[in-house]
């Protein structure tokens, strides 16, 4: 099973941006953006994260995720709260820096890592020493 990225963030343009830069180490990764409130506004979005995180389990994804504050984190949190125990293990918060992070967890996906490597790229950030 593949890995997809979840990229949340208080802003709209961060997340698009983070998502821009991650695509381009590993262009075969679904990657999508989290970002901002539902009216356009500096926040996070339950109802984003989620919606993205359906999509990309519909379309047979394991799911890593990752946040740029610590609000943002606790949105995710609640998402992960709601997923039964199955759903649950498919999808997981990847604590690290936001756009090392992102990076590394996408190129780990990208040459097939599982979710446990994705996620554990994220926080170690060990591409780029």
């Amino acid at each position: 099973m593949s890995v997809a990225l979840v990229i949340v963030s208080h802003s709209v343009q961060l997340a698009e941006g983070v998502v821009e830069l991650a695509s381009q180490m590993a262009k075969d990764v679904e990657l999508r953006a989290a970002g901002g409130t539902d009216d356009g506004r500096i926040g996070t979005s339950f109802d984003k994260v989620s919606d993205a995180v359906t999509e990309l389990r519909q379309a047979g994804h394991d799911v890593a995720i990752l946040t740029d504050l610590g609000s943002a984190t606790m949105t995710v949190e609640s998402v992960l709260d709601l997923l039964d125990d199955d759903e649950a293990a498919h999808v997981r918060f990847a604590d690290g820096p936001l756009v090392e992070g992102a990076v590394a967890a996408a190129v780990t996906a990208q040459v097939g890592g599982d979710l446990d490597a994705v996620v554990a790229a994220a926080a170690a950030r060990e591409l780029f020493g």
